[in-house]
């Protein structure tokens, strides 16, 4: 009867660790996601609310892997984004133009797109959306942007975007640097146009002036904004 209860001693004492350690484990389990949870909205632009560049690769990465030629990467420059920051309204106006510029984007992408702030002035966002259709949607997307913006005195700022797009069907590829590239160069490519430019192979391979992709004449543009 005694060696029965030395036997049952070890195990309870057993148990009895095994519970505390489970207490601590699981508060840390609730500490991680919560901090996971800061982590994720963390990489959110703070005025936009937009994904930021590492959240947005992940986003795009998979809707281009899955949508394949049915995918667009869209880049989008605002025209002249310094005159409205140095002007009346400061950089108050020109915050609400970026604000305004990206519910514009994220409206136009929809929820299954991916829409991300890379910084300044410049967004991003890749859509699934049928060939067919891409010289409509992308003359809707350049109409939107050029809306004013009312900013907080109600005066009305006029804006204007540059749009660069590029898609797997005409470049061979799904990779998006190489789409992000090509889109970067064709929207150089139409800077101030008011168009939208549908890069091709060519756009892949423009040399860097800069640090940015050069413009190349000749290029198919897309549409024109009102």
């Amino acid at each position: 009867m005694a060696s029965a209860a030395r036997l049952h001693a070890p195990l309870a004492n057993r148990a009895l660790i095994i519970t505390s350690l489970a207490v601590p484990l699981t508060g840390w389990t609730v500490h991680a996601l919560a901090l996971h949870r800061k982590l994720s909205a963390a990489r959110k632009d703070p005025l936009t609310g937009l994904l930021g560049r590492d959240g947005y690769t992940t986003q795009a990465r998979q809707i281009t892997d899955r949508y394949g030629d049915h995918a667009l990467v869209v880049l989008v420059d605002l025209d002249h984004f310094k005159e409205i920051n140095d002007g009346p309204g400061g950089h108050v106006a020109g915050d609400r133009v970026l604000a305004a510029t990206a519910a514009r984007l994220t409206a136009w992408a929809g929820s299954r797109g991916a829409v991300g702030r890379l910084g300044g002035d410049e967004f991003t966002a890749v859509v699934r959306i049928a060939p067919a259709r891409r010289e409509l949607r992308l003359t809707q997307l350049t109409q939107l942007l050029a809306q004013p913006v009312q900013v907080d005195d109600g005066a009305l700022v006029d804006v204007a975007a540059s749009v660069g797009a590029a898609s797997p069907d005409i470049l061979g590829t799904t990779d998006l640097s190489l789409l992000q590239r090509a889109a970067d160069a064709a929207m150089y490519a139409g800077k101030h146009t008011g168009r939208a430019v549908l890069a091709d192979r060519s756009h892949a391979v423009v040399p860097s002036i800069n640090g940015r992709r050069a413009g190349r004449p000749g290029t198919h543009t897309l549409g024109r904004a009102a």
